[in-house]
Formats: structure tokens, sequence, C-alpha cells
């Protein structure tokens, strides 16, 4: 019994562990999100990124790198260049950019695994726009593109014709007051995606033998595990990237785990990319665009990352650069809330957040509306939106045990 509330302590620790490091960068990609959908006019959107011509596909992935965030983030602001006019290769473009060409990530990754999977990141991240790209010009999903644009639009047309200069609402209390409403819609929501996300991402670190991993990838642990071995475990790090998905960011210290344990080059980045395809960050698509383009950018992720990942592995091979080993440590005994950079980003964008939300309180409190709207989607949502009421519940209430339970343990 001990030994079970030790893990349950660690677990729940480990969660919010987690949390309190990508933090800084879910806030900051919410802002940079909410910034854009009041500044940003829908003209101004089509006639920078409005084609999937090679300037807009340089411009999203600039764009993405400027923005680096968690996964989370990125799929709101990706969400709003759509939304705004961007064209799908530029949008999808952006996204991965924010999620792969990321600095600090460059830095966890080099701390972990060694600078083999440093340049792995980066020049898979380039990849990775390169072969969406071609995946959407092959596929040509124009009739899915148009449904979803009329799904977003919404009266956002109107609004814009008499919206006011992006300089004149970044000056005006009214803009501030639409940028804090928009912030707060954003965190409104993921806030359950994101709590379940990380409560697994503990669980499964806390109590999960890291023997399992290394049982799901064929061929881990061999010297030379051939083509067919390693297109296995770039096919499995998808399927361990969604038991254990905890964003780019936290999932580095799990891929050590997998490297250690003799999973290949291929297997382990493609685990590293495979943030954005499971189950968390579909939900939120389908909760955007609808299942169909959900589906869609879910198989052009998964066909992409396992390509890149492979590409990667024998690419690194020919050069010489194929890393034969790791120094990673057990990933629950991270020290979360060191005082680092992260902690004090924590702080500056806590504070950026409270005075957001303190102006969207003000605005509810004079009556005011917010301009933007989301679409839920319709149908039959009760049964899901149940469903995931009551695993918040439990991860809530998981947590504060996992929390309360540490004077017990010997």
């Amino acid at each position: 019994m001990e030994r079970f509330l030790s893990l349950w302590n660690q677990a729940a620790v480990t969660s919010l562990g987690f949390f309190w490091m990508a933090l800084w960068a879910f806030a900051l990609g919410y802002l940079i999100s909410s910034l854009i959908q009041v500044l940003v006019t829908r003209q101004r959107m089509q006639r920078a990124m409005g084609t999937d011509g090679p300037r807009s596909m340089l411009l999203g992935s600039v764009f993405g790198f400027i923005s680096s965030s968690c996964s989370f983030a990125a799929l709101a602001t990706t969400r709003t260049l759509f939304q705004k006019g961007a064209g799908l290769a530029p949008s999808m473009a952006f996204m991965l950019a924010s999620t792969n060409l990321v600095v600090e990530l460059g830095f966890v990754i080099a701390l972990f695994l060694g600078w083999p999977f440093v340049v792995g990141e980066y020049a898979g991240g380039i990849l990775l726009i390169l072969l969406a790209w071609a995946f959407i010009r092959i596929t040509r999903p124009d009739a899915l593109i148009a449904r979803v644009r009329k799904r977003l639009e919404g009266n956002e047309e109107q609004e814009e014709a008499r919206a006011p200069d992006w300089r004149q609402k970044i000056k005006s209390r009214e803009g501030w007051r639409q940028i804090g409403q928009t912030y707060v819609m954003e965190w409104q929501m993921v806030w359950k995606d994101v709590l379940i996300g990380f409560t697994v991402a503990g669980i499964i670190a806390a109590f999960v033998p890291e023997s399992f991993f290394q049982a799901l990838f064929l061929g881990a642990g061999e010297d030379d595990p051939g083509f067919l071995a390693l297109l296995a475990q770039a096919l499995v790090g998808p399927l361990a990237a969604f038991f254990t998905f905890i964003g780019s960011m936290g999932n580095i210290p799990l891929a050590a785990v997998l490297f250690e344990n003799g999973v290949s080059f291929a297997g382990v980045m493609a685990f590293i990319f495979s943030d954005l395809v499971v189950l968390p960050v579909l939900r939120i698509n389908a909760t955007y665009y609808g299942w169909r383009m959900a589906l869609y950018i879910l198989a052009l992720l998964l066909s992409t990352l396992v390509v890149t990942a492979l590409l990667l592995h024998y690419g690194m091979d020919l050069l010489g650069w194929l890393p034969q080993g790791s120094g990673a440590g057990a990933i629950t005994e991270r020290d979360f809330f060191a005082v680092n950079y992260g902690f004090f980003l924590n702080l500056i964008f806590l504070a950026v957040t409270a005075g957001l939300v303190g102006l969207w309180w003000k605005g509810r409190q004079d009556g005011g509306h917010h301009h933007h709207h989301h679409d839920h989607g319709g149908g039959n949502v009760s049964l899901g939106k149940r469903v995931l009421q009551g695993l918040v519940v439990l991860a809530l209430v998981w947590l504060a045990g996992g929390l309360l339970v540490a004077p017990l343990i010997g």
C-alpha cells in the first residue's frame, strides 16, 4: 500500500511538474493567437499566406519559428491563421515549425539525448513541412477546405468590414479588452484536454515500467535492426506517444528513456514528432474544423512523420552521425520546480495572464460582448462532453489525492 501511495504522489507531482515546465509556452502561444485574431484582418492574412506557393510556405515556417510554442498553443494559432484566410499548406507549415523548429526544444533535446537528436529535430522539422506540402498538393482536398472555411467564417466578414485598423486597436482599451476575451476563450477551449493529457502522462511516467516501452518497439536493442524493424518502430512511435502525451517539451525525457532501452533513432524521432497526432490534439482539431478535416490532418501528420523518421535515420547513418547511446536519468526525478529561466518566464506570463483575465472580467462586468466565436460543432456531442467532464473530475481528484497522500509516505 505504501508503494502505491508513493507512486501516486510521484505521478501527481510529475503531472504538475510537466505543466509548470510548459506553462509559459502555453501562455505565449495563446497570447500570439489572441493578438492575431483581434488585430489581423482576413484580407491582410490572405495577401500574406493565402496561397500554397513557396512564398506563403516560407512565411508560414518563419512565423512558426518566431512564435515557437507547445502543441496546444500551436493548434490555436494555426486555426486562427486558417480562419483568417491563410492556405492549408502554409497553416500546416506554421504548426509544424512552431512545434519542431523550437530553440528551447533544442536545448532540452541536447540535455537529454545529445546533439545528433538536435540535428534530427531541426532537419526533421524542415522535412515535415516539405512532405506535408507535397501531401496536400497530391491529395488536393479543395472541397474539404471550402467546407471547413464555411464552418469557421461565421459573421467575421461583416465584422471586419467595420473593424478599426490594428494600430487603433492596439492603442485602445476596447482592443485590449477584446484580446483579453479571446485569450480567455482560447484557454476555455482546451483546458480540459490539457488537464487530462498531463494527468495521464504523470501516471504513465510513474506506474508503467520501462520494459513496457521497450517491448512495444520490435528490434529494440539490436545493433542493426533492418528496414522492417525500423519501419515498425517508426509506426509504433506515434502509438507510444498516444499513451504518454505531454507535448513536445515534456516528451523529450520519455524519448530519452526509450533510447536508453534500445529504441532506434528512427523510433525515437517518430516518438518526438508525434505530439500532434494524439487523442487530445485530434479532439481539439475536431472541435475547430470538424472530424473530417481532423482525420485528414491526422493522416497527413502520421504519414509524413514516419517517412521523415526513416529518412533521418538513414541520412544520419550515411553521415556517420547515428548515435549509439544515451545518458538519460529517471524522468520522475527531475526538479521541475527549480528556479531557472522557465521559473521566471512562468512568473512573467502569469502576470500577463492575470492582466488579460482582468480585462476580460471587467468587460463582462461592463456588459461587453465578444465578437469572435468558436464553432464547437453540432450533433451528438453531449455524450462526448459528459465523458470529458467525468474524466476532468477524475483527473482533479487524482491530482489532489496524490498531493494529499504525501504525509502518509514513510
